[in-house]
């Protein structure tokens, strides 16, 4: 099959979102041993991966520089992103490959994503990123153009646009790369979001492209049999934390709906990947998985994990 694997950012750092840079290192090789053995089975595999914890380090260091420093723009942001821990899955990825004798190699795409300079997100910004900071910090950072607004009594945020995806510009690229048998790594952080101006050029902006909708994207241009989204427990689960609780296997899209409607997927955890995946099969026909990154092989088999079909 042709498997788009989403990972979420927080599964290449380290404990309590570390971003050294050996516990980003330690992560990779540790999902690279379970992307290397879905390629082993025979699967082509695109892997997506998410950048928050990483892009909101970049940020840290943009804020402190500041004083002599101009900050690097967001857009940039995301692509340094997507090339560093790209580097880290390179690196990562071509061993666990060796290691099972896989003759298969890996290419990492630095990636757009096209957005509407129309979208209402960038005239209500919303998406919070970065650190939190004081109101002398955020004071000094408004001066480059950025938003800040209070959260609690936690202090001042960062809120950027997060528009909708209209297209992954290397998606032809990546589907090339698929066929010629490589493992591609793309979409990133959800792509370096950009706009395309009059003259056919495109141009990057401030804003951040929600991954989960940008991996569904990308999933439909290559022509995806399944959706992967890997998190920290192997099934999605009903009435979680009560004596009721039970884990869901084999479902069709009508059955989930009914199971969000009632309010079962809070929106803190499970909510956005069960949305993802219902959003997935309702645009490809295609079935979804959702999983942990140790069970990717059995649940594609049917042995474990909750696989959402049409």
């Amino acid at each position: 099959m042709r498997i788009l694997l989403a990972l979420g950012g927080n599964a290449l750092v380290g404990p309590n979102e570390s971003v050294r840079p050996d516990h980003q290192m330690a992560a990779a090789q540790a999902a690279a041993t379970q992307i290397a053995r879905l390629v082993v089975a025979g699967h082509q595999v695109l892997l997506s991966h998410g950048n928050g914890p990483q892009v909101g380090n970049i940020l840290a260091k943009n804020d402190l520089a500041s004083f002599a420093l101009t900050p690097v723009p967001l857009d940039w942001c995301v692509a340094n992103s997507q090339g560093s821990i790209g580097h880290v899955l390179l690196n990562a990825l071509d061993a666990a490959l060796a290691a099972e004798d896989s003759p298969v190699r890996t290419a990492v795409l630095v990636s757009r994503t096209l957005v509407s300079s129309d979208d209402p997100a960038f005239g209500n910004p919303t998406k919070p990123i970065g650190r939190f900071v004081d109101d002398e910090t955020a004071e000094r950072l408004t001066q480059f153009g950025q938003r800040y607004v209070r959260v609690d009594d936690r202090g001042l945020r960062r809120v950027v646009a997060s528009p909708q995806p209209i297209e992954i510009v290397e998606a032809p690229a990546v589907k090339a790369l698929l066929e010629a048998g490589f493992l591609v790594v793309a979409g990133g952080g959800g792509g370096i979001p950009v706009v395309r101006h009059a003259d056919g050029t495109l141009h990057g902006v401030e804003a951040v492209v929600d991954k989960d909708l940008s991996s569904i994207l990308l999933a439909g241009q290559i022509d995806a049999d399944a959706l992967v989204i890997a998190t920290n427990v192997d099934s999605v689960w009903l009435d979680w934390g009560k004596d009721t609780a039970r884990p869901l296997r084999e479902v069709p899209l009508a059955e989930m709906r009914r199971h969000q409607a009632d309010g079962q997927f809070p929106p803190g955890s499970m909510g956005p990947k069960v949305e993802s995946a219902c959003r997935f099969v309702e645009a490809t026909g295609a079935r979804a998985v959702i999983t942990s990154l140790e069970r990717i092989t059995d649940a594609l088999e049917g042995a474990t994990g909750t696989i959402l079909r049409p």
